[in-house]
């Protein structure tokens, strides 16, 4: 019974061991900026250097509306806190400030939208159809649960 005990649990911390080492294999480098970013598009897509150079300008120069875009995020996202505060302190709902907040919502998500969509649409085009194939697949399921996203 000890043997059988103890053959089952070195069993589990091999393979709690192998899962692990595993998954640090094959775990892929964090995405933080836009250097890491590039790095893994032409490690995945197999990008070559005129490639690259071209999705690094369109990054780039995409940078300031999605900057912008952030921020204003940010700042719907303090708005939405402040009303939200002042509903739970109050017991009470601007229903009007609500109102203008959802329209307001809903036109950046519409603009967030479209200026991703158009990042992914230039950045398509550079690529090659069977790299193309690999990155809208990759991309189109993130794409549609934002647009079902925005819907709501």
């Amino acid at each position: 019974m000890k043997r059988t005990f103890i053959a089952l649990i070195l069993g589990l911390v091999c393979g709690v061991a192998a899962h692990l080492a595993w998954f640090g294999v094959r775990h892929p480098a964090p995405v933080y900026d836009l250097e890491s970013q590039l790095a893994w598009m032409k490690s995945d897509f197999h990008l070559n250097s005129a490639q690259l150079a071209r999705i690094r300008a369109l990054h780039e120069q995409s940078r300031p509306r999605m900057v912008a875009l952030a921020r204003e995020v940010a700042r719907m996202r303090r708005e939405f806190s402040a009303i939200e505060e002042t509903r739970q302190k109050a017991g009470e709902v601007d229903f009007v400030k609500v109102s203008r907040f959802v329209v307001q919502q809903r036109v950046l998500d519409h603009e967030c939208l479209d200026s991703a969509r158009q990042l992914v649409a230039a950045t398509a085009e550079i690529l090659t159809p069977k790299q193309r194939d690999q990155y809208l697949a990759m991309l189109t399921p993130a794409i549609q649960a934002a647009v079902g996203g925005s819907l709501n």
